[in-house]
């Protein structure tokens, strides 16, 4: 009867083990997607950023160029 009942225990704990290890590594899956996703969507910020801070000093620098007619 000892020998069952310790046979049932380590097969829990082998189970147990194997089940955490599994969800571990989906989680650690989903988190490097999750990581990709922020690194691209911060990415296409900023670019949206520079676009529009050099759209600005164009327009500055055309307004300038515009209002000197030193001739």
């Amino acid at each position: 009867m000892k020998k069952l009942f310790l046979l049932f225990a380590v097969a829990t704990m082998s189970l147990s083990i194997y089940s955490c290890r599994e969800t571990t590594e989906e989680n650690a899956e989903n988190d490097m997607e999750e990581i990709g996703n922020d690194i691209e969507n911060s990415a296409e910020e900023a670019g949206e950023d520079i676009e529009r801070t050099t759209e600005e000093a164009g327009n500055e620098i055309e307004a300038e160029v515009e209002g000197t007619d030193d001739m």
